[in-house]
């Protein structure tokens, strides 16, 4: 089987990491979630083709984010016009966070027998991922927000030691590709191989929920994700990074 192209996966992205608030303007699409992460509080263009007014939809699109107390971003895909990219430019928008897509067919992965799987709303995965993350008080409401509204299936997965968490992330399938996120490991338990085992975990959790294929962002920045990414069988696929208003002069 052929991996999903770019549009696919990423509208298998909006479903799997919602905006609690979401507008579409055209095939641009606005998303809000309480500032809880640069990708649920974005906007992004999804054809290539529709760039009519460029300016005037990044002024709305700013607009509307602002009134919903969300800072102005702008997430570039290859779906985007290249005119979106220019307007920003002459406009002085700041380009941060170069990322990176990965995909794979979704083959045989074995769960570690200390694998929980629970709701994406559950205290203890929830718990989990404060502790992990180091979520403060904000950081976490935002968090619970937005898992709130996830429709698709979704898990949570803790890895445990010793009844102590020590590894977990976010498994959402939409249109079969499953969909991975706030993968995390206990900083004071890394290059032990929990990540790789969770990671394992849920992939074995999303074959036999139907998932056909998996996918991921990772940071541009974070050469041990990618390794392991790679090592479980990921392939690079395309590039985005984001765009924020640049400073005042």
């Amino acid at each position: 089987m052929s991996i999903p192209d770019v549009e696919a996966i990423e509208r298998a992205g909006l479903s799997a990491w919602p905006g609690i608030e979401e507008k579409w303007d055209g095939s641009w699409v606005r998303r809000a979630s309480g500032g809880y992460t640069k990708r649920a509080n974005s906007t992004q263009c999804f054809d290539p083709d529709d760039f009519e007014d460029a300016d005037l939809r990044i002024i709305s699109a700013s607009t509307w984010m602002i009134i919903r107390k969300t800072k102005p971003v702008f997430r570039i895909t290859p779906l985007a016009a290249p005119e979106v990219s220019a307007t920003l430019d002459e406009s002085g928008w700041q380009t941060i966070d170069l990322s990176h897509i990965y995909a794979m067919d979704l083959g045989d992965h074995e769960a570690d027998a200390e694998a929980h799987f629970l709701s994406v709303t559950d205290p203890k995965f929830v718990a989990a991922q404060q502790q992990l993350q180091s979520y403060d008080d904000t950081t976490l409401t935002g968090f619970t927000n937005l898992m709130a509204v996830l429709k698709v299936p979704a898990t949570g997965v803790v890895l445990t030691r010793d009844g102590q968490a020590v590894a977990s992330g976010l498994m959402a399938i939409a249109d079969g590709i499953v969909i991975t996120g706030n993968v995390i490991t206990d900083a004071q338990r890394r290059r032990q191989g929990l990540a790789k085992s969770m990671m394992n975990s849920g992939l074995a959790w999303a074959k036999k929920q139907g998932a056909k294929f998996a996918a991921l962002n990772v940071q541009g920045d974070n050469p041990a994700a990618i390794a392991l990414y790679s090592e479980l069988g990921y392939t690079h696929q395309y590039d985005y990074h984001y765009r924020i208003p640049g400073a005042p002069k």
